[in-house]
């Protein structure tokens, strides 16, 4: 009977899937991957398999109005016999586990996990800390253990890859008191930087021990240094605000003007994290959009200062990043912005080039991997990330799947 194991990577408005058969060797297949988008406004349902054909596309009804409807959306679909059980008869054998991203592991978890529901309440009081993704990421596990509660489940943290980080490079400088209740820098979107160091050896030898810097930059935006493959730093800190500007998040932001909020302004706690998670960066300088990909195509010059911010923070922090790794070797691009906007990484690289990047403006225009000159002291490299096989692969090593 041929076993499959599930992955999921739920959101506010999002539940993504894929289905891997477990390797009978190293490599992991995928049988389908999809999500359940629109939750609580107008929710679709999408799968495609391996090759890119089309399994399922439905408008569903407005009951999907959470993270539980869609689990039990995309269960009725696992259930069915699609396409005259094409696909459905092999994925009704055996589902032999499910692997979840979970934003914020906090001090206690720093590696994968199989979670048990004690654990999971663990994980649900780091919600304060993850507010836009931690209850999201964690309902899933809740639904598949009421309504399958033999399925091994396992939890990979997006904090977990830069938890060996030295002391100086994880303190927050408050009061001791303070920081003994779990106040540290953390950093995140650790599971894309870890496949991005896995594959590095395969697809760029030449770098994969050096002096690396990772620009995984989409809604949620952040840099990692890499030495040796192993993460030195990174800009997001305690939550997943800081650093660079992103889609609804300011970055880097000086703490008194979140005390302005508070005491000018009379703000409460809610009405100050909406504004911190919800309306600040690329949406907050606009004031037209989040989304990247529409503020490059408006002619506003409010749009054209959100995008000029974005470039300008993230290539002050590279230089930040080049520092702490005392020099660059390398400058990789990940994640949907980084993987897909060649005018985004043109920009960004040529506000480098004081660190010896010579960009190859032909090969960034055809999204080739390798997008800097030959002659460049720093190379540049575009290699798109994949979270659910780093997922896949902690799920089947922990329940020795593999």
């Amino acid at each position: 009977m041929d076993a499959y194991a599930l992955v999921l990577n739920a959101g506010s408005s999002s539940l993504k899937f894929c289905v891997f058969q477990p390797p009978q060797g190293a490599r992991w297949e995928v049988e389908a991957r999809g999500q359940v988008e629109g939750i609580g406004t107008s929710a679709r349902l999408t799968v495609h398999d391996a090759s890119g054909q089309k399994l399922a596309d439905e408008r569903l009804d407005s009951s999907v109005r959470d993270g539980r409807a869609a689990m039990d959306v995309l269960g009725g679909w696992l259930r069915s016999k699609y396409q005259g059980g094409r696909l459905g008869d092999k994925l009704g054998d055996k589902l032999v586990g499910v692997g979840h991203r979970v934003v914020h592991g906090g001090p206690r978890f720093s590696g994968p996990i199989v979670v048990t529901r004690e654990i999971l309440a663990e994980l649900h009081e780091l919600t304060p800390l993850a507010p836009l993704h931690q209850p999201h990421n964690l309902a899933p596990i809740e639904a598949i253990f009421d309504r399958m509660p033999e399925v091994p489940q396992v939890a990979c943290f997006d904090t977990g890859f830069h938890r060996g980080h030295a002391a100086v490079a994880s303190l927050v400088p408050l009061p001791r008191d303070v920081c003994q209740g779990g106040v540290e820098r953390y950093g995140f979107h650790g599971i894309s930087y870890e496949y991005i160091s896995s594959v590095l050896p395969q697809i760029a030898p030449e770098i994969a021990d050096a002096r690396v810097i990772v620009a995984h930059l989409g809604s949620g935006a952040s840099l990692c240094a890499l030495r040796n493959r192993k993460s030195v730093d990174t800009t997001m800190s305690f939550t997943a605000m800081d650093g660079l500007c992103m889609g609804t998040r300011p970055g880097a932001l000086d703490p008194g003007v979140v005390l302005f909020l508070f005491q000018k302004l009379g703000l409460s706690v809610k009405e100050v994290e909406e504004i911190l998670y919800k309306k600040s960066g690329l949406l907050g300088i606009s004031g037209i959009s989040n989304d990247m990909r529409d503020l490059l195509g408006r002619s506003e010059p409010e749009a054209r200062l959100a995008v000029d911010y974005f470039v300008y923070c993230a290539a002050k922090e590279i230089g930040a990043m080049a520092a702490v790794l005392g020099g660059i070797d390398a400058l990789v691009f990940t994640a949907g912005i980084g993987e897909n906007s060649a005018e985004i990484r043109r920009r960004i690289s040529e506000a480098s080039t004081w660190l010896g990047i010579e960009l190859d403006e032909k090969a960034n225009a055809a999204k080739g991997t390798r997008i800097s000159k030959p002659q460049s002291k720093v190379s540049v490299w575009v290699i798109p990330t994949n979270e659910e096989l780093m997922i896949a692969r902690h799920t089947g090593s922990l329940l020795k799947l593999q």
